[in-house]
Order: C-alpha cells, then sequence, then structure tokens
C-alpha cells in the first residue's frame, strides 16, 4: 500500500518548527491548511497585531496552542490572554474569536467536529 500524505504542506519524516511556517505579514492574517475533513480541521495562523478573528460559533470543539505572541481570545463572555507555550479549548456552539494583541501572533488551531 502506498503511503498516503493526511498532513498536508508540511515536510513529513523531518524536524521542523512551526513557527516558521507562517510569516506575519502587515495588517494580515495568514494560514496554511494542515488537514482538512468533514470532521477535523489543522491550520497555521499568523496574525499581525491588532488582526482578529470576529467572534463566530462552530459545531465542533476549537483547539487553539500559541505558538508565538499573545491573542486575546473571547469565549462567550469572557476574555484570556493566552501566550506562546498555552492552549485553549473554545467549546462547540459557544461563540468565542480572537485578537492578536502583538506585533506578531502565530497559532496552530485544531477543529474536532462530531
Amino acid at each position: 500500500m502506498e503511503n498516503q500524505t493526511l498532513i498536508r504542506n508540511l515536510e513529513q519524516a523531518s524536524v521542523i518548527r512551526l513557527d516558521q511556517q507562517v510569516t506575519v505579514e502587515p495588517q494580515q492574517t495568514s494560514s496554511m491548511t494542515l488537514v482538512q475533513r468533514p470532521n477535523f480541521g489543522m491550520t497555521l495562523f499568523a496574525l499581525d497585531k491588532g488582526q482578529e478573528i470576529k467572534k463566530h460559533s462552530s459545531p465542533g470543539d476549537a483547539m487553539v496552542n500559541v505558538i508565538e505572541g499573545v491573542a486575546e481570545i473571547t469565549i462567550g463572555d469572557d476574555v484570556y490572554n493566552v501566550r506562546a507555550g498555552e492552549t485553549i479549548i473554545m467549546p462547540s456552539t459557544i461563540p468565542h474569536g480572537l485578537r492578536a494583541v502583538e506585533d506578531s501572533f502565530k497559532m496552530l488551531l485544531i477543529i474536532v467536529k462530531p
């Protein structure tokens, strides 16, 4: 059976640094999709200071692993400052969003749907 690549856009069987895979562009949000399936997604994001992902809800749980910088993450009415090396889970169906607080913010977003 041939090896099927399930995680795209990253070199396999090689040590990599996720912070070097996406670039922060002035006044923009950049992303790189690693996995996109009906019930599972993994995406790297890079946001410049002040850029945001507007508040929305999702049918799945979303886990943010901050790679670089700080983000203000809103879940429902609660606001969290999440820093590099920290992770937060945004529960399904509860409105959530985020805003980059520093000049360079990078994260790995993992979404798991039922």
